[in-house]
């Protein structure tokens, strides 16, 4: 992998990924840009103990251009965008619009292809793999900035949940705090290391729903999937791999290799629920990473979650009083028939 660091013109960073080490990427940005801007703020909410961003600047992010104009496209001559060259293979860049500014952590865009028409679910195994070394890289490096604790790369998709951007990006968060759902994680973790005498929480549910079975959607030598025993969402699959690390930088090679092949397959598996007529499921996925300085990292398993608010053919998993209010989740699909759903639609 060939990594190639440049500077917008309003001063943000932007780092191309190529696989091959021949490739020349020169371009400048010659868009007439401001210097940028931004600032957010974190608040502490007292009743909860959690973190809130306040980030108002983000009311005027672009919202749903037209093709034509779309922002994550490679520049062309009379239409200039985020991305100076006029082609790519994966680029990363600091968000012109963040949730999190300075002090309060850094947010950056993942544009995993330049066709503007495709999806993740299209790459090629060899791009897909270009996209997790990416990840990885911008988890070591985001991970020693001053005051970052938590790095989570992740992916909307679709405009049910809510993306501006049409075109196949993702996203990355360098958190200055530990999230509130990876805080509960290490608290179930810790209350099962005592229960158990020492056994790791993490471990055991996956030993478990491997020994089950019923909810096992896909099994690789170094990957299992399956849909949660307690899933929230309608349609939602864990991915770990087999053996536990903390972070992508643990993962091996034999891990990588075999990465684009299992979640590839996922994914494909996602846009096939609903029927043809309904393709291209819309989507979460999101990478959960150990915390950089939480005492237990090593007891921590890294591992994806995927999942859709699309609980049937037409119609959305809207979180409403119980769920939004609460946080108490009513889930309408039985994990066991969401697995065999999975299963059955399986790419001939």
């Amino acid at each position: 992998m060939k990594k190639t660091t440049t500077r917008l013109a309003d001063g943000r960073e932007l780092i191309y990924y190529d696989s091959r080490d021949d490739v020349v990427r020169d371009a400048v940005d010659r868009r007439p840009l401001e210097p940028v801007a931004t600032e957010s703020e974190l608040r502490a909410d007292r009743l909860l103990g959690d973190t809130v961003a306040v980030a108002s600047h983000r009311q005027g992010r672009t919202y749903h251009p037209p093709a034509d104009e779309c922002p994550l496209c490679p520049s062309r001559e009379g239409r200039l965008s985020e991305i100076p060259d006029g082609d790519y293979e994966v680029v990363v860049f600091e968000n012109r619009f963040p949730s999190l500014t300075g002090d309060a952590g850094r947010c950056e865009v993942v544009c995993f292809t330049p066709d503007h028409d495709a999806s993740f679910a299209d790459l090629s195994p060899a791009s897909a793999r270009l996209v997790l070394d990416a990840w990885t890289d911008r988890t070591r490096e985001l991970g020693q900035l001053p005051g970052v604790e938590q790095v989570f790369p992740f992916e909307n998709r679709g405009e049910e949940i809510g993306v501006t951007l049409g075109h196949p990006h993702g996203q990355i968060y360098a958190y200055p705090f530990t999230t509130p759902r990876t805080a509960l994680m290490l608290r179930s973790l810790a209350e099962h290391r005592e229960r158990t005498g020492g056994r790791n929480l993490f471990d055991d549910v996956l030993a478990d729903e491997r020994a089950d079975g019923s909810r096992i959607v896909v099994t690789g030598e170094h990957w299992t999937a399956f849909v949660p025993y307690a899933a929230h969402w309608p349609y939602e699959v864990h991915l770990y791999p087999n053996r536990r690390v903390p972070d992508l930088l643990g993962l091996d090679e034999d891990a990588r290799a075999e990465f684009p092949l299992v979640y590839l397959d996922l994914l494909r598996r996602f846009d096939r629920i609903f029927g043809e007529d309904q393709p291209r499921t819309p989507y979460i996925s999101g990478w959960h990473q150990a915390p950089f300085n939480a005492p237990d990292r090593r007891d921590f398993a890294l591992h994806l979650e995927l999942f859709t608010i699309r609980r049937t053919s037409g119609k959305l998993k809207f979180l409403a009083g119980s769920e939004s209010g609460m946080g108490a989740f009513i889930n309408d699909v039985p994990p066991e028939s969401a697995a065999l759903r999975l299963r059955e639609v399986a790419g001939k």
